[in-house]
């Protein structure tokens, strides 16, 4: 193979570009497609405070170091979700990440800080440990933001992840799931900024980033995702592209041009109104949040 751009050899290749890239050009490829994304969907302004949710994966350091040179000088939080030795070391690669870098990493502890863990909150609820897991990252991430003064929260979810997601939620017709599913969430009273930048990449391509710059990041899945069935759309999708290359691609982009403003219109659903939660002052539609109860939930002996 020989890269597209200067016809050296090439590193890799991406088979939905129909295109081979060196290691320069791969790098320069990665940080352009991320550059589309904030700039198509206008992501970012200019004197934004940025913050990345980083987990010490793959997507999350890829997209904080992407960021750092696109000049978006992002700070970044790490949660600690009590997953065992999962946890342990996620938050190693986040640091060591962080601190080879002289960046700011900030970090919240879910046992520590609010005495309950992931796992703990799948055993008081008897549900799948991601519902417990998203919830509290949502919750966690949107409220350090607007304790701390960020404006952005900036998240590792990439192509495989949107189209996955997009796909479940399609064989449901889940309208209010496919009304939120947009590279931007904006700004609204209690919430700030959800970005996906990463959402012109997939998997392979964080992976093979992370290789080349030098990026340390825990290769192990989580041990409690077995069963998700976001893991078996990514099956189904992956098979659909082995056989039809940019099929992910024209899936979640054409979604987004084309189909999303059908599921956004005023006209779909009225938006619900939403109070402070009387335990935190989150934005909720009932007297208490939904972390709120899944916090008393796990924690009650």
């Amino acid at each position: 193979m020989k890269c597209r751009v200067c016809r050296g050899p090439a590193v890799i290749d991406v088979r939905r570009h129909n295109a081979a890239f060196c290691r320069d050009h791969f790098v320069v490829h990665c940080r352009e497609q991320v550059r589309r994304a904030l700039s198509d969907h206008h992501m970012l302004g200019p004197d934004d405070r940025v913050l990345v949710a980083v987990s010490g994966g793959k997507d999350s350091l890829a997209l904080w170091d992407l960021l750092v040179e696109l000049g978006a000088a992002p700070d970044g939080l790490y949660l600690g979700l009590g997953i065992g030795e999962y946890s342990d070391e996620s938050g190693q690669y986040a640091r060591a990440f962080a601190d080879a870098r002289g960046l700011t990493l900030h970090e919240v502890d879910l046992g520590a800080d609010w005495g309950f863990t992931v796992p703990d909150a799948a055993a008081a609820t008897r549900r799948v440990p991601c519902s417990a897991c998203g919830l509290s990252k949502r919750h966690l991430f949107n409220t350090f933001a607007l304790e701390h003064g960020y404006d952005v929260v900036a998240t590792g979810h990439n192509l495989d992840d949107e189209a996955a997601v997009l796909l479940g939620n399609v064989l449901r017709w889940d309208v209010e799931y496919l009304r939120r599913q947009a590279p931007v969430l904006p700004t609204a009273p209690g919430f700030v900024r959800k970005v996906k930048p990463l959402v012109r990449l997939g998997e392979r391509e964080m992976a093979a980033y992370c290789v080349l710059q030098r990026i340390d990041y825990q290769v192990e899945e989580c041990p409690m995702a077995a069963g998700n069935r976001h893991l078996r759309f990514k099956d189904v999708l992956n098979s659909l592209e082995d056989s039809s290359p940019g099929t992910k691609a024209a899936f979640v982009q054409g979604f987004i041009e084309r189909g999303h403003a059908y599921f956004d219109d005023d006209q779909t659903d009225a938006s619900p109104d939403l109070r402070r939660c009387a335990e935190c002052g989150a934005p909720t539609t009932a007297e208490v949040c939904a972390f709120c109860r899944l916090r008393v939930r796990a924690t009650r002996s």
